[in-house]
């Protein structure tokens, strides 16, 4: 919770003070968001002009981005699959800010989502069979890919929002969901980042994997070498050989939206 010790504005503040703005809103310019238990590379901005141009990518879904998880529930049987689940908010009572997929029980307004998905390896996980997989979100919504795994009948391990809660002592001790690689191609300089795996015996001894189907070295060659997203065409992942839909017109809310932010936070506001 933002109330509770230690956060990650505490904790960069601590790191890097240098980078601490008080006239922004968090005291950093971060550039975009993880759930709050979701691990994982995060873009924070040095300055207006960057915040801005990073703010653009991701806009326009020039942004490269794959996350690593390990799902529950059984093994995923096939190697590779592109997830296509509309995902709309969910107005059940007591779901109250979660999100769910179209057709669903009080699902509003479910907007086109996709994601791919590359079965790493196989294993068990405190004695459990799971999958450890490469997921690429090509849309972006809210826990889109917590709710796509969720979708197929595999969670995320220790996802106790999406996933079965079980009355065990032995509950993982975090959400085995992590944002593995990002990329963003400002006009300036292509930013990328690749974080190094945690989802290994050496780190987490309830892991143990028995089988494995896709080495990671070769698939973060391929998203190394894959071009950036085209934001005028639906770029598939490049671990992938479908094609999604074209991005619809923006609208002119969205365009006001963009505008409104982009005053904020640029360095000459009127351009």
């Amino acid at each position: 919770m933002w109330r509770e010790t230690p956060t990650l504005q505490k904790q960069l503040r601590h790191h890097f003070p240098e980078l601490a703005d008080p006239d922004t809103y968090y005291g950093f310019r971060f550039c975009h968001q993880l759930d709050f238990s979701t691990s994982g590379a995060l873009c924070v901005a040095l300055n207006k002009a960057a915040a801005g141009s990073a703010y653009k990518c991701f806009k326009e879904r020039r942004v490269t981005k794959a996350y690593l998880a390990l799902q529950v529930r059984g093994h995923v049987q096939e190697s590779r699959m592109t997830i296509n689940y509309a995902i709309g908010r969910n107005s059940t009572e007591g779901r109250a800010h979660t999100m769910c997929i179209e057709g669903t029980q009080g699902c509003e307004n479910p907007k086109p989502s996709l994601t791919e998905l590359v079965v790493l390896e196989y294993g068990l996980y405190a004695g459990d069979p799971v999958s450890k997989v490469l997921l690429q979100p090509l849309t972006g919504r809210t826990h889109q890919l917590r709710v796509h795994c969720s979708a197929l009948s595999h969670p995320v391990v220790g996802d106790l929002t999406y996933g079965q809660a079980l009355d065990q002592e032995d509950q993982p001790f975090r959400m085995m969901l992590h944002a593995f690689y990002l990329r963003i191609p400002t006009h300036t300089e292509r930013v990328e980042a690749c974080t190094p795996d945690p989802f290994v015996p050496a780190l987490d001894a309830c892991w143990s994997p028995h089988t494995l189907v896709q080495s990671l070295d070769q698939l973060v060659q391929v998203l190394r070498a894959a071009p950036d997203p085209d934001p005028t065409e639906g770029s598939p992942g490049p671990c992938s050989t479908s094609t999604p839909p074209n991005k619809p017109p923006e609208t002119e809310a969205q365009r006001a939206s963009c505008l409104q932010w982009l005053s904020e936070w640029t360095l000459e506001p009127d351009n």
